[in-house]
């Protein structure tokens, strides 16, 4: 038992917005914060949310959030009497957890033994399978496991398979299977990618289960003796076994499988000796049986679904158990209330491979979403929470992952919980960068998941999930009202004339013109206020029955084939955010007199960030097929594979492996 104690400095060995909910329950409770920052993320929000912060001093992951020294030289010049670590980076890392309390600091967190113990998922394996708990067939792979050796252990797991990193999560060090064919590419990739992530290149093959659901237990327990399941998540929808959409309770789960879950998920936790709050996440095939995945000793991301639909506040749990209390009594017996459906909103872009974006958020205002909100009333009539990292101005690097939020909606039904969510990305303002909103406003209004019918591959057979959310025509009127709200801003700046109406003309004139480049290619927008109302057309085409009710420079008022909606326009540079009912466009204005400046060919191969080649998959003089492998660039903590533009021979390649290469770089030309 850990004796009682109190905290009242908790140092967050985080950033974004991890650290930022970690800091709300915090001041829930009365205790100071301490942040501790990279250099690209001094001027972040949470670094200025804390009571106190720490410049770490560098850029990248290893010489910032991953450096234990640093950390705790900077909880001792705080004085900070407890570290959370968040989740991801050292939140599963044992020597650090050992090295917090031989600091004489409270570790916020599970005790060192059970992080190893789960740590490595061979050795997780075999330590459910010991305490009972079902596992996935599967199998070691030694370090230099390879040739026929490598192909009769995955002969004797069976394909489809798995290749898995042993260390960390996230969907990293992990790679599907089909066949023998594809099995050595596949576990060099992901031992390269497990020890650029986790610094353990230790890999293992499981079985692939087909159309499985994904389902996970939080667990609360104490150093008095009480280990409790807080019910399920669906975590199904995924990409790349990152979790895009998150729920609870589950469709697929009643209540005698949720009680069989939630005791298997405790035997796992006792094995281990398990303290604080922790995950086990399991496999739920279609028969009914489930199997052990593995257990995440750390918070989850996804847990302000099992938040709002108890009323529990998870991080509060933590911090009363790291003071050596017991579990809340409303955590001892959950209840569960309606019904939370979490989504990730990246900066993304699914329709062009899911390729990260950098730069940066001009806007990025959600309304009716209350920031970081407390889990103790989930029957809020409002029912939207936010936790996110980035706000208005915030900057996008290369260095850290791309998840600028998580939009959560709680109400009493799953489907109204759905519909809440969608209407609150579509309506969401969101400029500066390509993100994943439509893919997930799409998700959230599919049959498929209005039916509960989704599995871990959902994503992967619907292309039609990756479609905008404004079609074609509707962007057409998109650009009709950036082109109104235009001419209502030049008119509000007028030097003469000032009392004129917009678009006043002494005599009969030529439209006026303004072009954009959108996404489904170039809009030229005519448009001229007459005596008798307002002509306007797009590539020609008039839009029908147009009767512009009001314009100002942020707002537009236009009814199209009898129809009025409000369209909300935002300029910044040459670049024209607009929000109407059925979603955002962003269209660029293109220059009235275009200039001759070089551009690159359509066979030219270019890099769409920052990062480093590790891998050069074809040779100059070698052929190609459009949407072939060239180039595989590390970035953002994940492998990208870049693939050719257009058929053709491989001309030239520019880059060799090992080399750093910046956003817009030329890579390789086909001719």
């Amino acid at each position: 038992m850990v004796e009682q104690t109190s905290i009242s400095k908790v140092l967050v060995a985080n950033r974004g917005e991890i650290a930022r909910r970690v800091f709300a329950g915090c001041r829930r409770l009365g205790i100071a914060t301490v942040a501790v920052h990279s250099e690209p993320d001094a001027d972040a929000p949470f670094a200025d949310e804390a009571d106190e912060s720490v410049a770490l001093g560098g850029t990248s992951a290893a010489e910032t959030y991953l450096d234990v020294a640093k950390i705790l030289d900077a909880a001792a010049r705080t004085g900070a009497d407890a570290v959370h670590p968040g989740y991801g980076f050292l939140a599963e890392n044992a020597d650090f957890a050992r090295a917090v309390a031989d600091a004489g600091l409270v570790w916020i967190g599970p005790p060192p033994e059970a992080i190893e113990a789960m740590g490595s998922k061979v050795r997780a394996r075999a330590l459910m399978e010991e305490a009972g708990v079902p596992v996935v067939p599967g199998c070691e792979l030694g370090d230099g496991a390879a040739g026929d050796d490598l192909a009769e252990e995955a002969e004797r797991v069976g394909y489809p398979l798995l290749v898995k990193a042993s260390a960390g999560g996230g969907g990293k060090g992990m790679r599907p299977v089909e066949s023998a064919a594809e099995l050595e590419d596949a576990v060099a990739g992901a031992r390269r990618e497990a020890e650029s992530a986790f610094g353990d290149a230790t890999v293992f093959l499981e079985r692939l289960l087909v159309k499985p659901r994904h389902i996970e237990i939080q667990l609360l327990a104490d150093t008095h003796g009480t280990t409790v399941s807080l019910g399920e998540r669906e975590c199904s929808i995924q990409r790349r076994h990152q979790k895009v959409v998150e729920e609870a309770p589950s469709i697929a789960v009643d209540e005698d499988l949720r009680d069989r879950l939630g005791a298997a998920a405790v035997a796992a936790a006792e094995a281990v000796g398990y303290v604080g709050a922790g995950t086990v996440e399991f496999l739920l095939a279609d028969d009914g049986s489930f199997h052990f995945l593995e257990m995440n000793t750390r918070l989850q991301v996804e847990h302000p679904v099992t938040e709002m639909v108890l009323g529990v506040d998870l991080v509060a749990e933590q911090l009363r158990i790291a003071a050596g209390g017991e579990v809340g009594a409303a955590a001892r017996e959950p209840a569960i209330d309606g019904h939370a459906i979490e989504v990730r909103l990246y900066a993304e872009d699914p329709a062009g491979g899911y390729l990260p974006q950098i730069g940066s958020l001009t806007r990025f205002v959600i309304d009716g979403a209350e920031p970081f909100a407390s889990p103790a009333g989930p029957g809020d009539p409002a029912g939207l929470r936010i936790d996110s990292g980035v706000e208005d101005g915030s900057v996008v690097s290369p260095h850290y992952d791309p998840m600028l939020a998580k939009l959560i909606a709680w109400a009493p039904t799953r489907a109204e919980a759905a519909a809440r969510l969608a209407s609150a990305l579509a309506a969401a303002e969101v400029d500066g960068l390509v993100t994943n909103r439509d893919l997930l406003a799409r998700i959230l209004r599919s049959p498929e998941f209005a039916a509960g019918e989704t599995d871990t591959g959902f994503l992967e057979r619907d292309e039609s999930l990756l479609e905008r959310l404004v079609d074609p025509d509707g962007e057409r009127v998109h650009a009709a009202a950036a082109s109104l709200a235009a001419m209502a801003g030049r008119r509000a700046t007028a030097q003469v004339l000032a009392f004129a109406p917009a678009g006043f003309r002494n005599n009969f004139s030529e439209p006026q013109r303004i072009g954009f480049e959108g996404g489904e290619g170039d809009l030229a927008v005519t448009y001229a206020l007459r005596r008798g109302g307002l002509e306007i057309a797009v590539n020609g085409e008039p839009l029908e029955g147009a009767v512009l009710r009001s314009a100002a420079p942020g707002l537009v008022d236009l009814e199209v084939t009898g129809i009025a909606r409000r369209y909300r326009v935002r300029r910044a540079g040459d670049v024209h955010h607009v929000n109407g009912p059925d979603g955002q466009s962003s269209l660029r204005e293109l220059p009235r007199f275009p200039g001759n400046e070089e551009a690159l060919g359509e066979g030219a191969l270019v890099a769409p960030m920052p990062g480093k080649v590790i891998k050069l998959a074809a040779a100059e003089g070698d052929g190609v097929e459009a949407g072939d492998v060239l180039v595989v660039l590390e970035a953002m903590k994940m492998e990208h594979e870049l693939t050719a533009p257009a058929s053709g021979t491989l001309a030239d390649v520019r880059v060799a492996e090992g080399d750093q290469v910046e956003a817009g770089a030329a890579l390789a030309v086909i001719e």
